[in-house]
């Protein structure tokens, strides 16, 4: 797979032709990898790390963001506790959504040019993951009105970001590559009561983890015209002690 750098209507990054590091990061609990989120960010912002890309799952838990209405949590906490999904409140924008294993979440902290340049920054997300899914034969495409990416009338992948100070970004977006749908069942997800969700699993199509992590990160780096750089997680839970302190150690996840 060979993507080339595509043209966007403004300057998103503000190191627009430097490097992006991505980390492959295996299964990680959502408050360990909000922690982390929060560590690389006041990195960013003082300039002691430039733009990462991380990449990993879930173990399964609703997420609400800021404006998420309580009805579209449909499972009460007993019924969360018998399918073994978490709840959490988030700090970003949008409606609730879900992770879990079989989906690919990618929390990009990047550095934007400009503070306005948010909604430019969502749509090269969603590009990102349209790029990535035509690898794989699949036709994804926006649909107006909505954030998120789309096969049909179904949402493959959501989209949910915040903007710190300094144009920091963090969270990012959830691309169902073979989750198990049923969990989308107890909530409304993203809060859209007339469309359903999908996976690349559900389409036919049979695909690893790893390749479309590998995609993503490839369609990322061209998207935003950076070079693609590779660490562990091992080299990240050195550096950020505090945030994996009561984890397992995670040697054994590929760089």
């Amino acid at each position: 797979m060979n993507h080339a750098p595509r043209p966007t209507a403004r300057v998103l990054r503000s190191q627009d032709g430097g490097s992006i590091v991505a980390v492959h990061a295996g299964r990680v609990a959502y408050q360990t990898a909000w922690d982390w989120q929060r560590a690389l960010v006041a990195d960013r912002h003082a300039a002691r790390a430039g733009d990462t890309l991380l990449l990993l799952e879930h173990p399964a838990v609703y997420t609400r963001g800021k404006r998420t209405d309580p009805d579209h949590v449909r499972w009460d906490a007993a019924t969360r506790r018998a399918h073994g999904v978490d709840l959490v409140d988030v700090d970003r924008g949008g409606d609730v959504t879900y992770h879990g294993p079989g989906q690919l979440v990618g929390y990009p902290i990047i550095k934007l040019a400009s503070i306005r340049a948010v909604v430019d920054y969502v749509r090269a997300l969603e590009g990102v993951l349209i790029d990535a899914l035509a690898d794989f034969g699949v036709a994804a495409a926006r649909v107006d009105g909505y954030t998120g990416v789309w096969v049909g009338d179904e949402k493959i992948a959501a989209i949910g970001v915040r903007v710190a100070s300094g144009g920091i970004t963090s969270h990012g977006f959830a691309l169902n590559v073979a989750p198990d749908l049923a969990h989308f069942t107890g909530i409304v997800p993203c809060g859209i009561t007339d469309r359903g969700v999908c996976s690349l699993a559900s389409l036919g199509v049979d695909v690893s983890m790893d390749e479309v992590a590998t995609a993503v990160e490839q369609t990322f780096a061209a998207r935003f015209n950076a070079r693609l750089e590779r660490q562990s997680r091992a080299i990240h839970e050195r550096r950020y002690p505090a945030v994996f302190a009561d984890v397992p150690h995670a040697s054994a996840v590929p760089a």
